[in-house]
């Protein structure tokens, strides 16, 4: 079964919210400086979901791990 690129898209979304605010409370507490920490969260947002996005379908193009539904000969 495969993904639709939109899928990716949601998921990169998703994840990257979570760990944006996760950035954000690290620096904030490692700086003390909330604007320091929510210009880094901003900046991470995107280069990390471009990342997360690129590393999804790759690995949507690999067969590894995966079970072919034709090669299948039953299904109960």
């Amino acid at each position: 079964m495969r993904e639709k690129p939109y899928r990716s898209v949601v998921k990169s979304i998703s994840w990257r919210t979570v760990g944006t605010i996760d950035t954000m409370m690290i620096a904030w507490l490692v700086t003390g400086k909330l604007d320091f920490a929510v210009t880094i969260g901003g900046v991470e947002l995107f280069t990390k979901m471009f990342l997360y996005y690129m590393h999804e379908r790759t690995w949507n193009r690999i067969k590894f791990g995966r079970i072919d539904q034709s090669d299948i000969e039953y299904q109960i």
